[in-house]
C-alpha cells in the first residue's frame, strides 16, 4: 500500500492520482472486496478523462463533476457515490494535503 508519506514523488514528482487510487482500493475494498471491480474501473476512467496519468491535483469537484456529466445516465449515481467516499478518504489520510506544494524551499 503506497501512502502519501512514502512514494516515488518524493523527488519531487508530483503526487498521480493513480498511487492514491491504488492505496484507496486496497483499503476501501479490503472489508468489502465485492467493489473492487467497479470501483477500479470507475476511477480508471476518471483518470483517463483527467489525461492519464493525471497528477492527484487534476482531480477537484469540479472535473469530478464534469467527468460525471460525461457518464451514461445509469452510471452517474454509482459514480456519485464512489467520489464522495474517494474524496472523503482523500481527506483522511491526508493526499491532498500531500499533493499541495506548501512550504517547497524557494
Amino acid at each position: 500500500m503506497i501512502s502519501p508519506g512514502k512514494a516515488p514523488w518524493i523527488v519531487g514528482r508530483p503526487i498521480l492520482l493513480e498511487h492514491a487510487v491504488a492505496d484507496f482500493l486496497n483499503e476501501v475494498t479490503r472489508q468489502t472486496p465485492w467493489r473492487r471491480a467497479r470501483y477500479e474501473a470507475l476511477l480508471e476512467s476518471l483518470d483517463e478523462f483527467l489525461g492519464a496519468p493525471a497528477p492527484l491535483l487534476a482531480y477537484t469537484r469540479l472535473t469530478g463533476e464534469a467527468w460525471l456529466r460525461s457518464l451514461p445516465a445509469e452510471d452517474q449515481a454509482p459514480a456519485e457515490e464512489l467520489l464522495s467516499e474517494f474524496r472523503a478518504y482523500l481527506r483522511d489520510w491526508g493526499w491532498l494535503d500531500a499533493a499541495r506544494p506548501v512550504n517547497q524551499p524557494d
